[in-house]
């Protein structure tokens, strides 16, 4: 896809949910939820320095973006209301996680429950191993 393809013509920041919207050339538009990007940040704080080094998000259910930042033509950096503002999003990586959303959600939950994790920040999942 060409750069003039993954850049979006508006983006917008919906404060009474702290979403996301990309609006592109085609008419296209995709909304993003915070909590899908925060834990998909692409900082070294969720991703680490290398592979298996990644950091579970968890507890971010209700989280918000609160600002948007442009970084050149290619990016954002986004804050969020936990204090999160490292990752910077370029517009090629938003639109990947656009493509492969529904496999990266199931495969988040999956990573939490194995963790015995929750999206929710007042939540403590406990699994109980059967002794058999």
């Amino acid at each position: 896809m060409t750069e003039e393809g993954i850049t979006p013509e508006e983006v917008k920041l919906h404060k009474h949910d702290g979403s996301l919207e990309l609006r592109y050339a085609d008419d296209q538009v995709i909304i993003f939820s915070a909590e899908f990007l925060r834990i998909h940040s692409p900082s070294a704080e969720v991703r680490g320095h290398g592979p298996g080094e990644e950091v579970l998000q968890h507890g971010k259910k209700y989280t918000k973006i609160i600002a948007l930042e442009a970084t050149g033509h290619y990016a954002i950096l986004i804050e969020f209301d936990d204090g999160h503002n490292t990752g910077i999003y370029s517009w090629a990586y938003l639109r990947e996680l656009h493509e492969n959303h529904d496999t990266l959600w199931q495969l988040y939950l999956e990573k939490l429950n194995n963790a015995g994790q929750t999206r929710d920040p007042e939540e403590k999942a406990v699994r109980f191993i059967d002794p058999k």
